[in-house]
C-alpha cells in the first residue's frame, strides 16, 4: 500500500472518533441529571425494579437451543459467502459447500436422535438407567 491510499482510512477513523466525541459531549450537556434510585442502580435492568431473586434455575434446554442457534446461524454466514462467490468457485466450490451442508445435516440428525432438541422430562441416550437431568442432585 502506498501512503496516498491510506488517507481515506485515516479520514474515516478521525471522523468516527470525532462523532463519538460529539455524541459524548452532547449527551453530557443535554442529558437528564438524576440521582441513582433503586431501579436505576440495579445492574442490567434498565430502570425496571426487579421482583424476586435472580437465582432462579434455568433449564439446560434454553442453553442448548441458544448454542444450536448460534452454531447454525454462523453456518449460514459461510453459505452466504459461498453464494456470493458462486461463479468464481466453480465445481470445486459447489462440492465443498455440499460436503459442508451434509456435515450440518448429519449434526442436526444427531442432535435430534440424541434428544437434545426435546423439552420436558430429560433422559438422554447413553446415561445410566433412571438418571433424569431435570432432577439431578447438586
Amino acid at each position: 500500500m502506498t501512503e496516498s491510499s491510506l488517507w481515506p482510512l485515516a479520514l474515516y477513523f478521525a471522523s468516527v472518533l470525532g462523532m463519538v466525541g460529539v455524541v459524548l459531549v452532547l449527551s453530557a450537556l443535554l442529558g437528564e441529571k438524576t440521582t441513582l434510585k433503586r431501579a436505576t442502580a440495579e445492574p442490567f435492568e434498565g430502570g425496571i425494579v426487579h421482583i424476586g431473586s435472580a437465582d432462579i434455575p434455568i433449564t439446560v434446554e434454553f442453553y442448548l437451543i441458544a448454542m444450536f442457534f448460534v452454531i447454525f446461524d454462523l453456518e449460514t454466514v459461510y453459505i452466504f459467502a459461498w453464494a456470493i462467490a458462486f461463479y468464481e468457485l466453480g465445481v470445486f466450490g459447489y462440492l465443498a459447500v455440499s460436503v459442508f451442508i451434509l456435515i450440518l445435516v448429519v449434526a442436526l440428525i444427531y442432535e435430534w436422535k440424541s434428544g437434545a432438541l426435546e423439552w420436558g422430562v430429560k433422559t438422554r441416550k447413553g446415561l445410566p438407567k433412571g438418571f433424569r437431568l431435570d432432577k439431578a442432585e447438586d
